[in-house]
């Protein structure tokens, strides 16, 4: 099985890309020789990692009959100041708010996402160091 995205320049730093029918625009910071018309691709790799698993996550807590007044994913990277300039470490902040939250399940539905489900977590963790931490707010 294969997946292809096609990318287009726009001049200057810029790229735009159909993802799933949806347009998406990259661009650099203007230090970079860009406009600031997107976001730049690294932030876009943070993105994947919480779209990923937020995704999984509140899935199988519906299937858990779990009721969240809200559900937010933080991911905080370190990045090297030397190029090639990368991610050495992600820490992911699930952070839930609700009424009686029972934080068994929501453990067993981020330990699911994060060693069965997340495909994004899977390749990251080959490259670096990932955590993660759950954070319920009153």
């Amino acid at each position: 099985m294969q997946q292809t995205l096609k990318t287009e320049w726009k001049g200057d730093m810029k790229f735009e890309a159909d993802v799933n029918g949806h347009r998406l625009t990259i661009d650099a910071l203007p230090e970079a020789g860009g406009h600031d018309e997107g976001p730049r691709p690294k932030n876009l790799m943070l993105l994947a990692l919480a779209g990923c698993t937020g995704m999984d996550v509140v899935s199988i807590l519906k299937k858990m009959r779990v009721e969240l007044d809200s559900f937010d994913v933080d991911v905080i990277a370190d990045i090297t100041e030397e190029h090639p300039k990368h991610y050495t470490k992600m820490h992911i902040k699930y952070i839930f708010s609700g009424k009686d939250l029972p934080m068994d399940k929501l453990q067993k539905a981020i330990d699911l996402s994060q060693e069965r489900y997340c495909g994004v977590s899977f390749m990251y963790r080959q490259a670096m160091e990932l955590t993660h931490e759950i954070v319920i707010k009153d």
